[in-house]
């Protein structure tokens, strides 16, 4: 392309700006060759003319197109050069928080200054296996390449860190050993990767100080080899050191600390172990606290001092080493501060002998106070004739005291160090080691001096090798393509080099500077000056003459010559150091020794490039002779010489850590600074050796799919697309020099791809608008279409509406016609009609007339009859009320007396109705004195109406007395005397009047309280009445809330139980994998001792032995039962208090048992009571002897003598029935074949009932005479057998105790052997017959008396039994009117708790009453079964020899032979086999049983044929063959398994077989809860005898570990399809569009064939899968299970593939994942499978794809992803908007604000801060049991299975 063609208008440029470095452009005109300017329009609108120097033709560079901005990959920039490099890193940094980019082989690390949640353990697992190029940029991918090349290529590897201080070298090496630690792991218990991270916190500690640059700078340089062996694992680790920057322990500059090891031990010296150190505060102390602030923001010193305790300790350094390294390090701190006193003369001086931190100086290293204190201001000059001990100077001892403590302080880290390697190394043999290389940068400061100089010329070698290695990868690549080589040139520092390490060069001329007595550093400046003068990378400055500048490849560095050769040598004096040896302290005087040695640490490689010797970093010293010691300069040299041989012998990979800001702002980015350090670490030397070949590669597939628009279409008819490639490359691109033709890629020289980016661009902008044209051509033919056909319609329309509006015009006229016809024929009618209607008036009027007349006659009629019937009515009336007056009078007056009544007995019941008066006490109180005040006041008026009454009466009587005389007084005095009397009798009518009046007051008062005492009553029953139903309301909600919430809670309680019990099972299988794993690990370990040892002699045990042992810790059969209280004891020892406490079974069994204890106690003492009640009076009793009366002898004797009866009646019967029964067997031997055996043994049988009955006969008859003749015996030997009767009462308590029948025949025949040798029973009758009998009467006597004793004894118990239950009901009922009282007192609401709370206890303690009950009687069910078998056994065992027995007696009978066939049984589902056949069953069908020997068979075979036999053995009741069996079955399938591990039918098929046999101990266990299913027949297969519900449960164990290797398989299987198949291969053909990639896509790490995946491959695989698991019988909840587990790692490593790569996340990519999910989803509902929760776990995915289409520009935008993406987090969701990249010009990238506005919204959400899904988690399985319908008789054994020793029962 011509400059003009690239340069043409709205072309956009990069011009310097003196701010930002460059600053970006677009032209406003095309550019000519010749202009002198161009014409610019900067980003802010603002126009600009820059100036072109015709001559140079420099012009500014091109800017690449936005599709490129943002690259991985530095290298797949078209155009390649400073301002593209430093934009693409800061769109990264800023925009998408990137700090990782790629530069060819360099990784470019932007430190954020700020922790980033990018360095997990689920990152480094994302990472591990990854090829470099295939995921973001990461120092994770960097140490996977490392680590892949060095177990592919058998060679050692180097990761060298360099960059600024403050860039994050330090961090970056720590994450590059985390990263080999954790993949590499340990190949021994030494956990060596544990140490080599144990290493950072020491060495950050003595070597990591705080400056203005970084708040944790590494002072030194180091390098750290971590060994590995054959296998890829940790070994060890070694370390060496580079040039410590020792003037940092006496002098800090502003701003600046020591090192962290000063101020962590001063913060920590409050400690009491660290007393004896005297340190205070760091402030105290002049080497702490010269650089200001002694704490650093954010960093406590004693909690790391803390950490590097625990490191020194890991790494194994003791107590008192680390006690002794802390006292050297206290006693420089001491040393700083001695007071050095000038005298006089100025030039001697001298210490105070008191100096508190000299004796603490000399105190903690153990030195001589008196020597240092003189040789810290004096020092010896040695000449050839004498020795002088000359004076210093003040300046002259602080530089000796300073020099000192420097050089304690690098002789002490150089000894930990040495401990560190120490305690790395390993005596294995090293295969390989990858080093990691944490070096100084290039460094400039106003101020530089010798530090400055050797760190910038370990850069200058280090550069070195990075060109070459850069330009030998440059060549290599070519080479491989077959593209002819061109030399490029490169810059090369070799002339620097020289200038500096070579013969006279500056540190040749530096030591011999050193070796002049009198040199100076002047005079060395000179010498540089006449030596190097016409160097070119020499110069002498202007202003200066102890000055020179050095051109290194990044940049001019002016050193300053001052103190350059002090620091070279390096000088302590001799003298010091000396006293220093002399130390009582070993630590100490081992630190100078003048043979010191650091340890050896030897790395062996395979191959002669590997064999490289490391030696340690600091040469041999020899302190006794200065002038043969070696230089500082000479050391880091000749260390610097080894470490290249080093690098150099392995594959170098290298990180360029940047520091983006001097202010330590998160995430700020200034120009200036990041391009001077590109400049410094060689970033742009790599950039512009790539430019100087063919930077930009593609492969022939990729750059056919991105380019394809550009092929004519006839050359889209060949087949080969090398051949399409190359036509079109040379049809588009006129210059061939501009590409070459590889192997397998396209080469293109900078700026190609660009232009074909344009090309591109162009041919679909131009396709663009013709679709654009094409599309509104046909949207203005349709919406002409639309009008035309419009018009059409409106016309059709508007005629139709003319026809219609004539139409309506006829219609109208018509009507008008018939309107008018009617009309006239309507006023004829009317006419008509009101003629007709006046004559019919006419007519009427005249008619009522007359009528009218006869009503109002027969009305005058009607009237008369009416008054007559009212009339007689009122009469009739008027004679009924008067008798309903009286009548209701005495109704009135009986009601009132039934009223009366009814009120007594309302008034008794109301008394008796208790529960109102609870309900409502202060409502019934009021009524109650209301109803008493009526009744006083009834009472009352009651009495005043007697009163009244009888005043009344005497008033009458009165009054007709009085009339009487009256009379005769008027018959006597005549009429003269009446006014008088008129006069009383008035007075005594008024006298009445007035009493009548106040009678009636009286009453209308009583009536009108009883009326408001009635009314007030009422209004109360009504209040009542009201409260009540108010009462009823309040209860019933009550009830209805706490139901509600009772619902509620127990839904929220069984989702939490749901949710626990998911955990705790979750728990429980990681358990079950670990503990499988450990099993694992010490199998492993075990088979490497016996390789190790290879003892011919004697072998270990197979690793199935263990498991044997370890299984059979499990009890074969379980004859325990759980119920009863002691087992729940039991129970709570071993769970624990804490689980037996959320026990509430246990704890009320508890309870309850706690209660019969208390209740048992109390019986106890009452028992006690007794006995002791009885002991007294049995006391008091025998106190008296002569008060024994001679029947208690008697009977003392009698019950003797009975005893001894007893035991010879018993042994005589024991003897007959003995004799009877061998009668009877021996008759029915002889008579079996007859049926006379029962009759004579019932003809037996009925003669000793007889002689029973003759015998009590002849008891009775006998028992008077034997009394008498006892009494009459005992009167006379009453004295004699006092003291025996006396004994046996005592010891023989019959009355008072009771003895077991058992005992007292034991006890009794005693008494009869003792008796039998003095006594003889004999005399009675001759022949025994009278004694026999007198025997039997006394033992009939004494059987009923024992039995009424017994029955006395029971019926006490009981009466006991029954008031105690009656004290236990009246304390319940005590305790229950307690606990109603305290209810009543309570609110209704926690009165309905409180009951529903005492309902339920009550139901539990009667649930667990029941339980009780059910085990016991379910245990003695067992129990009886159990013997019920042993002795059907028996039966059977004897029915078995008794019928041989008689076979054997008829076969010597039988005169012939007889042939006697036997009768075929049915099989009973029971397989038996001899014991020493075990072995051979358990190989024949577990060890070398292959799953496709029974195909076509019954699923699971092998576990049916294992349970015929376990059941064949409960059969027989032998445990211990059980217990053999099912053991040697589990530990062989363990071992099957080990030994197919990989194989995944293997693992189905034992997976499969294994559940069948748990569900088969399960179905035919004998529970009930197993048993639903079963049929009739099945259940006559369950076992008998034994439990084995411990097995089952270890059998769930193995089930588990099965399931989990089962998974693990597949999922090898299908993790290195998922990536290729979800995400690269293109689904939807065409779809993607690819873009340029970067070095990285080329890296040595991938592999050369196509590992490529499609989606089909993923779906075959899981059809085979299910195929397999379907085929081997294994059940569908688990098939269901192990997918939904598969489909979760799918969704997790896609997903996290996705949030690590930004190549995929773009639209296309989201379209092709949503089209692959929906054809797994479309799989998973052709297999049945969509109830698995499958889709579900795919749910992160789901979304994922969503919001890679959705839109991302709007607010409303913001919102719909928010709501969308519920299964992703926040963390998530945001690196999928900064990954997202477009794949042409034509998307928008997301833009900042647009994620700021996501973040915003999902601020309120707590989601989890990881990043990535844990793929390796594990959801728990569960084995729901499912019956077998087979049953055990219906299954045949194949004769393939070989197991003919097999008998079937």
């Amino acid at each position: 392309m011509s400059v003009s063609e690239l340069y043409s208008q709205y072309t956009r440029v990069w011009i310097p700006d003196p701010d930002d470095v460059w600053r970006s452009a677009e032209l406003t005109k095309d550019y000519r060759e010749g202009d002198k300017s161009l014409q610019l329009r900067l980003e802010d609108e603002t126009t600009r003319e820059y100036p072109v120097d015709v001559q140079s033709s420099q012009l500014p560079f091109l800017r690449n197109p936005d599709i490129l901005v943002g690259e991985n990959d530095l290298t797949a920039l078209s155009y390649l050069h400073e301002p593209a490099v430093l934009h693409n890193l800061k769109v990264r940094f800023l925009e998408s928080n990137h700090i990782y980019t790629y530069c060819g082989i360099v990784l470019v690390a932007i430190n954020p200054y700020e922790q980033l949640p990018i360095y997990g353990q689920d990152v480094i697992y994302a990472y591990s296996g990854q090829n470099m190029g295939d995921m973001d940029p990461h120092i994770f991918a960097v140490a996977e390449e490392a680590y892949k090349q060095m177990a592919r290529d058998e060679k050692n590897q180097s990761i060298i860190v360099s960059g600024e201080s403050g860039a994050g070298k330090t961090v970056s090496a720590k994450y590059a050993m985390r990263y080999f630690a954790t993949v590499g792991g340990s190949a021994s218990d030494t956990n060596i990767e544990e140490k080599v991270l144990a290493s950072s916190p020491i060495m950050e500690a003595i070597g990591n100080a705080k400056t203005t640059r970084n708040d944790n700078s590494s002072r030194f340089g180091k390098y750290i080899q971590i060994g590995f062996d054959k296998r890829d694992r940790i070994i060890g680790a070694n370390m060496r050191t580079y040039l410590l920057e020792k003037s940092r322990v006496v002098f800090q500059a502003d701003d600046e600390r020591n090192y962290h090891i000063f101020y962590q031990l001063c913060a920590a010296a409050s400690l009491p172990e660290f007393k004896e150190l005297a340190l205070t505060c760091a402030e105290d102390f002049f080497y702490t606290s010269q650089g200001g602030d002694t704490s650093i923001e954010g960093v406590d010193d004693a909690d790391d001092f803390e950490k590097t305790r625990q490191a020194f300790t890991l790494l194994g350094v003791r107590e008192s080493h680390q006690i002794s390294i802390f006292k050297i390090i206290a006693s420089i701190l001491h040393l700083g501060n001695v007071e050095i006193q000038a005298e006089r003369d100025g030039d001697s001086c001298s210490i105070s002998p008191e100096d508190e931190h000299l004796n603490n100086f000399c105190r903690l290293l153990g030195i001589e106070h008196s020597q240092m204190e003189h040789w810290l201001c004096h020092r010896k000059l040695v000449t050839t004739s004498e020795t002088y001990v000359k004076t210093m100077s003040l300046q002259q001892v602080v530089n000796a005291r300073n020099a000192l403590a420097k050089h304690i302080y690098a002789q002490l880290f150089g000894w930990i160090v040495g401990h560190v390697n120490k305690a790395l190394h390993t005596s294995l043999k090293q295969h390989s080691f990858i080093g990691v290389l944490d070096i100084y940068g290039f460094e400039t400061f106003e101020v530089n001096s010798f530090e400055q100089f050797c760190i910038n010329y370990a850069n200058e070698k280090l550069q070195q090798q990075f060109n070459s290695h850069v330009f030998k990868l440059e060549q290599e690549e070519y080479m491989k393509e077959q593209i002819p080589w061109t030399l490029i040139d490169f810059y090369d520092n070799q002339p620097c080099i020289d200038l500096i390490e070579a013969k006279l060069g500056i540190l040749d001329l530096l030591d011999e500077e050193c070796k002049v007595p009198k040199g100076t550093d002047q005079n060395w400046a000179q010498k540089l000056y006449d030596r190097h003068s016409s160097s070119q990378h020499f110069q002498k400055p202007r202003m200066s003459n102890t000055a020179f500048i050095v051109t290194h490849f990044a940049d001019k560095v002016e050193y300053l010559s001052d103190g350059f050769l002090e620091k070279n040598r390096d000088t302590v004096y001799e003298e010091q150091i000396n006293i220093l040896k002399a130390s009582k302290f070993p630590l100490v005087a081992d630190l100078f020794q003048d043979d010191k040695e650091s340890v050896p640490t030897p790395t062996s490689g395979k191959g002669s490039s590997s064999k490289i010797n490391i030696r340690s970093a600091r040469p041999q010293m020899k302190a006794s002779n200065k002038e043969h010691k070696k230089t500082v300069g000479h050391q880091f040299r000749t260390s610097l010489h080894l470490l290249m041989e080093t690098l150099n012998a392995t594959t170098p990979h290298y990180v360029r850590c940047i520091k983006p800001n001097d202010e330590k702002l998160p995430f700020h980015f200034d120009p200036k600074r990041a391009v001077q350090q590109l400049r410094a670490c060689g970033v742009l030397e790599t950039i512009r050796i790539s430019a100087a070949g063919y930077p930009s590669r593609w492969t022939y597939h990729d750059f056919f799919n991105r380019y394809r628009v550009l092929v004519k279409k006839r050359d889209l008819a060949n087949a080969d697309k090398k051949a399409i490639c190359k036509s079109v490359l040379e049809s588009l691109i006129k210059d061939p020099d501009k590409f070459q033709f590889g192997r397998t890629k396209i080469f293109f020289r900078a700026g190609q791809v660009a232009y074909l980016e344009k090309l591109r661009a162009d041919k679909f902008r131009a396709a663009t608008i013709m679709i654009q044209k094409t599309v509104r051509g046909w949207l203005q033919k349709v919406k002409y279409r639309r009008l035309k056909g419009a018009t059409l319609t409106l016309q059709r329309h508007y005629r139709g509406h003319l026809a219609r509006r004539l139409a309506e015009h006829l219609r109208r006229t018509r009507a008008a016609v018939v309107l008018q016809k009617q009309y006239r024929m309507r006023r004829a009618h009317l006419g008509y009609r009101r003629l007709r209607g006046a004559a019919v008036t006419i007519q009427a009027f005249t008619r009522g007339m007359f009528v009218r007349r006869r009503y109002r006659q027969v009305l005058w009629e009607h009237k008369a009859t009416i008054i007559q019937k009212h009339v007689r009515g009122w009469m009739a009336r008027r004679h009924f009320q008067r008798l309903r007056g009286a009548a209701i009078v005495i109704q009135c007056a009986f009601r009132r007396l039934k009223a009366k009544q009814e009120l007594k007995a309302l008034k008794i019941e109301a008394r008796s109705a208790e529960h109102l008066k609870r309900l409502n006490v202060g409502m019934e109180n009021k009524v109650v004195q209301l109803q008493r005040k009526i009744d006083d006041q009834n009472k009352e008026f009651k009495t005043l109406s007697e009163q009244l009454s009888a005043a009344t009466s005497t008033h009458t009587m009165e009054v007709e007395k009085l009339k009487k005389q009256l009379a005769h007084y008027q018959q006597s005095q005549g009429e003269d005397s009446s006014p008088r009397l008129q006069e009383e009798v008035e007075g005594l009518r008024t006298e009445l009047q007035r009493a009548h009046s106040e009678r009636k007051i009286l009453e209308d008062a009583h009536t009108r309280e009883k009326e408001e005492l009635r009314k007030r009553v009422a209004d109360l029953e009504q209040e009542n009445a009201l409260l009540k139903d108010e009462k009823e309301q309040l209860n019933h909600q009550i009830l209805c809330q706490s139901k509600d919430e009772f619902a509620q809670n127990s839904v929220k309680e069984n989702l939490l139980m749901k949710k626990e019990l998911e955990e705790e099972r979750s728990r429980y299988q990681n358990l079950v994998k670990e503990y499988s794993r450990l099993e694992q690990r010490y199998d492993n370990l075990r088979d490497e001792m016996t390789i190790i040892k290879q003892t011919p002699g004697h072998r270990r045990n197979p690793s199935n032995q263990s498991s044997l042992e370890s299984d059979s810790n499990y009890p074969s059969i379980s004859t325990s039962e759980v119920g009863d209280t002691e087992d729940a004891l039991q129970q709570v020892e071993e769970i624990g208090l804490e689980k037996a406490a959320m026990d509430l079974t246990v704890f009320l069994k508890l309870q309850k048992r706690v209660r019969e204890l208390e209740q048992e106690k109390k019986k106890l003492q009452v028992q006690l009571e007794k006995r002791e009640q009885q002991d007294s009076r049995k006391v008091q009793m025998e106190q008296p002897k002569n008060e024994i009366d001679l029947d208690q002898d008697a009977d003392l004797a009698y019950n003797s003598l009975k005893r001894q009866e007893l035991e010879s009646e018993n042994k005589k019967l024991k003897n007959d029935l003995n004799e009877l029964r061998k009668a009877v067997a021996d008759q029915a031997t002889q008579d079996a074949s007859t049926h006379s055996s029962p009759d004579s043994y019932s003809l037996l049988l009925n003669q000793l009932k007889l002689a029973h009955e003759e015998l009590e006969v002849r008891k009775e008859e006998v028992l008077i005479l034997r009394t008498q003749i006892v009494s009459a015996d005992q009167r006379r030997l009453a004295g004699k057998s006092m003291e025996p009767n006396i004994d046996a009462r005592t010891s023989w308590p019959n009355s008072e105790k009771h003895v077991d029948q058992e005992d007292a025949i034991e006890a009794y025949h005693g008494v009869c052997q003792t008796n039998s040798k003095t006594e003889d029973w004999g005399y009675l009758n001759e022949d025994g017959e009278l004694g026999l009998a007198y025997q039997g009467l006394k033992q009939v006597a004494r059987l009923l008396e024992a039995q009424l004793q017994a029955q006395s004894r029971k019926h006490e118990e009981e009466v006991e039994h029954l008031q105690a239950q009656v004290e236990a009901v009246r304390e319940e009922l005590d305790k229950q009117q307690q606990t109603f009282c305290q209810t009543l007192l309570l609110s209704p609401e926690a009165q309905v708790e409180f009951g529903v709370q005492q309902e339920i206890s009550r139901l539990t303690n009667e649930n667990l009453d029941l339980k009780e009950l059910v085990e016991k009687l379910e245990k003695n069910e067992r129990k009886l079964k159990k013997q019920l078998k042993i002795y059907m056994k028996k039966v059977q065992d004897l029915e078995a020899a008794q019928t041989l027995a008689q076979s054997e007696k008829r076969r010597h009978e039988l005169s012939r032979q007889v042939t006697v066939q036997r009768k075929e049984k049915d099989f009973q589902g029971m397989l038996e086999y001899h014991k020493e056949d075990e072995a051979l069953l358990i190989r024949n069908l577990v060890t070398e049983l292959k799953p496709q020997t029974l195909a076509g068979t019954v699923p699971c075979l092998p576990a049916y044929i294992l349970y015929m036999c376990i059941r064949h053995a409960d059969y027989v009741n032998d445990d211990l063959r059980v217990h053999s069996l099912l053991t040697s079955t589990i530990n062989s399938i363990k071992k099957v398994l080990k030994k197919h591990g990989d194989d995944f039918e293997m693992t189905a098929f034992w997976l499969s077989n294994t559940c069948r046999l748990l569900h088969c101990l399960k179905q035919y266990s004998g529970d009930e809860g197993f048993m639903t299913q079963n049929t009739a027949k099945q259940n006559e297969h369950c076992l008998k005898n034994f439990d084995l519900t411990e097995y089952r449960q270890v059998l769930s164990d193995l089930s588990i570990q099965i399931y989990q290797q089962l998974i693990k398989i597949a999922e090898g299987l299908l993790q290195p399809m998922i990536v290729s198949a979800m995400l690269e291969n293109e689904s939807i053909q065409g779809l993607s569009g690819v873009k340029p990639t970067g070095y990285r896509k080329r890296s040595s790490s991938m592999a050369d064939g196509d590992n490529s995946y499609c989606l089909e491959a993923i779906i075959r695989q899981m059809s085979s899968f299910h195929a397999v698991m379907c085929d081997q019988g294994l059940d569908p909840e688990i098939i269901l299970q192990v997918f939904k587990q598969l489909f979760y790692m799918i969704t997790a490593v896609t997903l996290n593939n996705l949030l690590l790569r930004k190549d995929v996340c773009s639209w296309s990519t989201g379209l092709q994942l949503r089209y692959n999910i929906s054809q797994l989803e479309e799989w998973l509902r052709g297999r049945n499978l969509h109830q698995s929760g499958a889709v579900q776990t795919m749910e992160p995915l789901i979304q994922a794809a969503q919001l890679l289409q959705l839109k991302k520009k709007t607010p409303e935008d913001a919102e719909a992803i928010c709501s969308l993406c519920t299964s992703l987090s926040t963390q998530q969701i945001v690196k999928i908007l900064n990954l997202y990249t477009p794949l042409n010009e034509f998307e928008e990238r997301v833009t900042v604000g647009f994620i700021r506005t996501i973040q915003a919204q999902l601020q309120e959400r707590n989601d989890p801060q990881q990043l990535l899904l844990d793929y390796k988690h594990m959801f728990p399985v569960l084995f729901p049991f499912n019956p077998s319908s087979l049953t055990m008789d219906s299954i045949h054994i194949p004769a393939c299975l070989n197991l003919e020793f097999l008998n079937e029962v």
